[in-house]
């Protein structure tokens, strides 16, 4: 699927031609700079790397690579297949490269909650209720059905632990601008991560 490295800007809303309010995130895409071309005969599979976001400090081997493409060294890397369009070394890919009224996946890494509970993570109930001496039993996740058999708590059991930071791909939103001038791309609903975090678009 080809795409485009972006940065999340922020959400919004906007009206359709109906008038309808619509809740819309507005994303950084690009530009990306062709920074390797890999080919079945050199790498056995054909893919674009992209690059998306100047670094001002750098490793000799970062540098060497962005050097390459005649590009500055860039902050995020990502390798997309399935382009249509013949790009070489060092080519820049704007936000032209999505359409109005298109459908496009967006991947991303969601919020990190730290380590939570089993109300807040599953959405557990809890006990509901403070009589009877249950002075901190209130949030507490219950029995986990453990006994003499099995004697072990299954795998995948739903308990307390760290929520967010995964990466998490939301799958087709409508774009409903194109900005080109200033780079920008709006897609209706929401998509993961904070303010100012990298995504990857995908079409």
């Amino acid at each position: 699927m080809s795409g485009l490295i972006g940065r999340k800007i922020g959400m919004t809303s906007i009206f359709d031609a109906n008038g309808k309010n619509m809740p819309c995130t507005v994303i950084e895409a690009g530009p990306c700079v062709v920074t390797q071309v890999r080919t079945k005969e050199a790498d056995g599979y054909e893919a674009l790397q992209l690059g998306f976001d100047d670094k001002k400090t750098a490793t000799k081997a970062a540098q060497g690579h962005a050097k390459k493409a005649g590009s500055a060294v860039k902050r995020k890397v990502v390798e997309f297949q399935g382009f249509e369009e013949d790009y070489k070394l060092g080519d820049t890919i704007t936000v032209e490269h999505f359409i109005e009224g298109e459908f496009v996946d967006i991947s991303g890494t969601s919020k990190g909650k730290g380590f939570q509970g089993v109300v807040k993570r599953h959405g557990f109930a809890g006990v509901g209720q403070a009589t009877h001496g249950q002075h901190n039993r209130l949030r507490a996740p219950g029995s986990i059905g453990a006994a003499s058999y099995p004697a072990r708590v299954f795998k995948g059991m739903r308990m307390a632990g760290q929520m967010g930071n995964e990466k998490v791909k939301v799958q087709n939103l409508r774009v409903l601008k194109v900005v080109a001038e200033k780079n920008l791309l709006v897609v209706k609903g929401c998509i993961p991560g904070a303010k100012n975090a990298y995504v990857t678009i995908q079409k």
